[in-house]
């Protein structure tokens, strides 16, 4: 439990009593154990000098301890009050702390006020910087994860590209993939899986519908799955019979610009500077006004996580952090492209954990 020991750590050197975690996923980074706990509370408790104990529905107590949490797991029925076993788990390991650090982003108003009436007095820190800084390098058993998870997420955009037909919908595709991906042993898709085709492809965020693949088109694939609790998330863009000029234009350009942000990963660059490789490669063939969302994000336990990697993020990426790299072009006229790979920061430079190809595929009817 040596992340439950870098808790302890933080709390000791900036005199905290102790921090309660509750996003599913910090409560499976430090714990092991991953639950959706729907409505129930779920949490954390470490003390800056006692042992730590989870708060879960009872239900889920043995499969804590399967997961292998080695201290208590305070287990509340639907029936009781989750706060007072809480406060006896707390009473029988010291007197009521003074200060707690939180997940600010993440605790809701209604249990940061009931714990304001539980812990009288008390003050409350944040606690989410800490953990973002824990989470945001890897260990290799965390990027042996992460690479079978970009492993399937290749075989699922495979799979979609073989199930391309003329007069095929878009969730008929869909649904063939994520049939696919159970069978290769994906716990679940880390999102909502994307297949969108011909003008749809200009919608960052489109929704897969009933839309029929015609020749011309361009089909982009957004996707991703989880294995042993890790995400991967990665696009593709592929063309149904021949595309036009302009269509292969603005493959290319996207093409480019992913290779440059990508040519550009090693430690010691700044995430702006990535975003700006893209997108000077974007800007400079006029379709600057197109690309209108940023380079990419953190990627691990949840599929979007910290960093954010904007134009405007200063922060000096290192070795060990693991990102998406996502530009793209949606012009809402003639088509959409996205190219999108996660890369690990090496110690010279970088792994591209998503190795599907990236020239223009030609899919012939």
């Amino acid at each position: 439990m040596g992340k439950i020991k870098e808790i302890q750590q933080f709390l000791q050197k900036e005199n905290i009593d102790a921090a309660f975690i509750t996003t599913p996923d910090n409560v499976f980074y430090v714990s092991g154990f991953h639950s959706n706990p729907h409505e129930r509370l779920l949490g954390v408790m470490v003390f800056k000098d006692a042992e730590p104990f989870i708060i879960c529905p009872f239900m889920e107590v043995p499969d804590v301890k399967a997961a292998g949490w080695s201290f208590e797991a305070a287990g509340h029925e639907d029936t009781e009050d989750a706060w007072d076993v809480v406060m006896d788990a707390v009473r029988k390991r010291s007197a009521l702390p003074t200060s707690i650090a939180i997940e600010k982003s993440h605790l809701t108003v209604e249990r940061l006020e009931r714990m304001g009436q539980l812990f009288t007095g008390t003050e409350f820190f944040r606690l989410d910087e800490q953990l973002n800084n824990m989470r945001n390098i890897k260990s290799e058993d965390e990027l042996v994860n992460l690479r079978k998870a970009a492993e399937l997420a290749d075989y699922a955009i495979e799979v979609g590209c073989r199930e391309i037909a003329e007069g095929k919908t878009e969730l008929e595709v869909l649904m063939a993939i994520e049939f696919e991906m159970k069978k290769k042993g994906a716990e679940k898709m880390s999102f909502d899986t994307m297949v969108l085709s011909g003008l749809k492809t200009a919608s960052p965020h489109g929704t897969p519908g009933d839309r029929k693949i015609q020749q011309g088109d361009f089909i982009l694939f957004d996707l991703g799955v989880v294995y042993n609790g890790y995400c991967s998330d990665m696009t593709r863009t592929v063309a149904f019979g021949e595309p036009t000029a302009e269509m292969r234009e603005i493959y290319e350009t996207v093409r480019e610009a992913e290779q440059a942000a990508v040519d550009l990963v090693r430690p010691g660059v700044r995430a702006m500077d990535i975003d700006k490789a893209a997108r000077d490669v974007i800007d400079a063939a006029g379709y600057g006004d197109y690309f209108t969302h940023r380079i990419g994000h953190g990627l691990g336990i949840s599929v979007h996580e910290f960093p954010s990697m904007t134009g405007t993020n200063e922060l000096v990426i290192e070795e060990g952090m693991v990102f998406t790299i996502e530009p793209g072009i949606y012009h809402p006229e003639i088509t959409g492209v996205r190219i999108e790979d996660d890369v690990v920061v090496t110690a010279d430079g970088v792994e591209v954990l998503t190795k599907f190809p990236k020239e223009l595929l030609i899919i012939q009817p």
